[in-house]
């Protein structure tokens, strides 16, 4: 069997370098027997990702169909994405699509977990009688991970403080991490003071919170995606505490995007998508914010996979890969338009 051969500049670390591809795995060795080149010139980074995805689901009804997965996972691949986090999926995404070659690496987590004193929940949310342990069996039945939340509606109860701790501190003993939806200043301070990995939404978050949720290694998600479209809509709407709650969140992201990545915060590009997600808009959305492209794009690509637990291009890694013609750290947008993507090993894109 042939094996696949590019050369490129490697991203992140800047050096032009031959790959090789071996099935599922990369070498910098050159193999033995018969190599096709695949690519010559340009840039090489490892496959994109979606931290934040819950392809799958119907808009309308909020259904899992299998169809609708497979569907939104065979674009991502296309586009370049190849592996995506779901924190919140209304059943277990079945065993023969994760086993897909031609559809993208999973993170799971599992049903969204609330606490009991939310209200006005969504009909998608689970709301266990101990939030602690349904935590802790998420997190094993899945991919490390649970989803939960620090608050719902602006003008209702959060969260408290005590109750996110238990469920981080029994999340944490059983080795999981947690993520959790928060969108209020007391839900998102709860939240990080609690010990929540990943914050997702990321609405105001302050310079000490941020100094907190450096210090252990934290994440946070701003999703800029599920919000940009709606802001000229909700300028339109009557003033009102709702109307300010919705701006000044968004108008929070760029706490979350700039200051986050100042302080040592991993950000993470996630679109909040129900179906396929463009990760290269998240992208230009964290570059609108104010974050470096070259930061911009490590938050949808070797960041974030590091912070996921998968290497980028190295020695034995497996081989997810994009190549572009220009580079991405200066322009994003070539992102659009990859000259090639392999996704375990397997030509992804049709170009």
């Amino acid at each position: 069997m042939s094996s696949l051969h590019l050369r490129g500049t490697v991203l992140p670390d800047g050096d032009v370098r031959d790959i090789w591809v071996l099935g599922d795995r990369l070498t910098f060795r050159r193999p033995a027997g018969e190599v096709t080149t695949v690519h010559d010139g340009g840039f090489v980074l490892p496959g994109l990702v979606d931290a934040h995805a819950h392809l799958g689901h119907d808009a309308a009804t909020m259904a899992f169909d299998p169809a609708l997965f497979e569907a939104a996972g065979l674009a991502y691949a296309e586009a370049g994405t190849t592996l995506l986090r779901v924190p919140g999926h209304r059943e277990p995404i079945p065993a023969q699509l994760r086993a897909r070659p031609d559809l993208p690496r999973l993170v799971t987590a599992g049903p969204w977990l609330a606490w009991a004193g939310l209200s006005d929940l969504d009909e998608l949310q689970t709301v266990p009688a101990d939030l602690a342990a349904a935590g802790v069996a998420q997190a094993l039945a899945n991919d490390g991970w649970c989803k939960t939340y620090g608050d719902w509606e602006f003008d209702t109860a959060k969260v408290p403080e005590a109750v996110l701790r238990g469920l981080c501190d029994a999340v944490h003993a059983a080795g999981g991490r947690v993520a959790a939806h928060c969108q209020t200043a007391e839900g998102t301070r709860n939240a990080v003071l609690a010990g929540v990995d990943s914050i997702e939404h990321a609405w105001f978050l302050t310079p000490e919170l941020l100094d907190v949720l450096a210090a252990r290694g934290g994440a946070v998600t701003p999703t800029w995606t599920g919000f940009v479209p709606h802001v000229d809509v909700v300028r339109t709407k009557p003033e009102g505490p709702r109307k300010d709650w919705f701006l000044g969140g968004v108008a929070s992201l760029r706490t979350a995007t700039v200051e986050a990545h100042e302080a040592g915060v991993t950000v993470l590009a996630g679109t909040d998508a129900l179906g396929y997600g463009d990760v290269v808009a998240e992208v230009e959305h964290l570059v609108a914010a104010g974050l470096a492209p070259a930061a911009a794009v490590g938050a949808a690509c070797w960041d974030a996979r590091r912070y996921l637990g998968f290497p980028g291009i190295e020695e034995g890694a497996p081989a997810d890969l994009v190549a572009v013609d220009g580079d991405p750290r200066v322009s994003p947008a070539v992102l659009r338009h990859p000259s090639l993507v392999l996704l375990r090993g397997r030509t992804a894109n049709r170009r």
